[in-house]
């Protein structure tokens, strides 16, 4: 019965379903992410570059989490330190160049959502999302964890009931779009990268470390997390291949497949529950940034002021947003996440596995 308790579910429960919340929105919200790392390979070939997404993030997670309990490390700040040495500031230039990116097609995507829903502008719906980040950002830590975890839960219910009517009204296109045979291997690259541009938010999540009180809670949470995270983004994938190939073009690939449902009032849940995921992402990165700049003044010996984290917040949303203007959805997508591939390949993944495990084994063998 001990296996059941609510610490021990925190432990590795909580990690994979605030991993999944910082990734959606950056990673499969729109749809557009999907089509362009998964479906743009084939309806076949875009499963199985998922299921190397997920191994991938289990992997990585796992690890991380094992590093930073081990250094107790709850900011991106001390993890980089103990990884990197005083190389662990380019990382942080990663990680800024990271949230603007994200940042700016989750506002953009987050104009366009509302707008559709209640025929606003655009810029109404982003500013909602940027005064929605700022409170949250301003109450710390502790509310950030429950509201991120929560709507994980009912983004799970909504995303269950998207695959079921979806299949209930797209069956037919379905089937025969995954009846399209799998003739190239670039899914396991394509899957690769895909993991590899949300890796680099892992760190971000590491405030979640204090519930973490052993390696197999750490490793348990690290593989349980990779599947909780891609598990949504399958189920939306399952209904996308119905709209294959004509969602290739598509900017906000779920506009496309709501409306085609034809059901009012699923398709506004679905839009709110959406939304929310934009609120999750932007108030994650965003809070592991002022958890950073915490550390910072705690190392003075002072208090960070609470003005600041929301002020933070919000002139990086701003910066963000102008970003998304000048350059666009699609490409940012498309030309901007492929950068962070190889930017946290280099900063995060191979450091994580050389020194990162080796400073995990030599722990352990200190310790015996």
């Amino acid at each position: 019965m001990k296996f059941f308790n609510l610490q021990l579910l925190k432990a590795i429960i909580l990690p994979g379903l605030i991993f999944q919340s910082v990734v959606i929105a950056g990673g499969y919200a729109t749809g557009r992410e999907l089509v362009e790392f998964f479906l743009s390979n084939g309806p076949r070939a875009g499963i199985y570059g998922m299921l190397v997404a997920m191994i991938v993030w289990s992997l990585v997670l796992a690890t991380s989490l094992e590093f930073a309990r081990q250094i107790k490390s709850s900011d991106y700040k001390t993890f980089f330190k103990n990884l990197l040495g005083p190389a662990w500031v380019f990382y942080e230039i990663v990680y800024i160049i990271t949230i603007v990116l994200i940042l700016s097609v989750v506002g953009s995507a987050a104009g366009l959502l509302l707008s559709d829903m209640i025929g606003s502008p655009p810029l109404i719906g982003t500013i909602f999302l940027i005064v929605t980040i700022g409170f949250l950002t301003f109450f710390g830590t502790t509310l950030i964890e429950r509201v991120l975890a929560s709507w994980s839960v009912l983004l799970y219910v909504v995303y269950i009931s998207f695959l079921v009517l979806g299949f209930s009204k797209f069956s037919g296109a379905i089937e025969s779009s995954f009846s399209i045979p799998s003739d190239n291997t670039a899914w396991v690259g394509d899957g690769i990268k895909y993991a590899s541009y949300n890796l680099g938010i892992i760190p971000t999540i590491l405030f979640c470390i204090r519930h973490i009180s052993s390696r197999q809670e750490a490793i348990a949470g690290g593989l349980i997390g990779g599947v909780l995270a891609i598990l949504p983004g399958i189920l939306f994938y399952c209904v996308l291949v119905g709209f294959y190939p004509d969602v290739l073009d598509e900017a906000v690939p779920i506009n496309l497949i709501l409306a085609a449902m034809g059901i009012p009032f699923f398709q506004l849940i679905f839009q709110i529950v959406i939304f929310g995921t934009f609120i999750e992402t932007g108030t994650a990165l965003l809070h592991a940034l002022n958890e950073r700049i915490a550390v910072t003044y705690e190392e003075k010996s002072q208090h960070m002021p609470g003005y600041l984290r929301p002020t933070v917040a919000v002139f990086i949303m701003v910066v963000a947003v102008f970003v998304s203007d000048r350059i666009g959805l699609i490409d940012l997508i498309a030309k901007g996440y492929v950068l962070l591939t190889y930017l946290f390949i280099a900063v995060f993944l191979i450091p994580l596995f050389t020194i990162g495990l080796y400073k995990i084994v030599k722990f352990k063998t200190a310790k015996v």
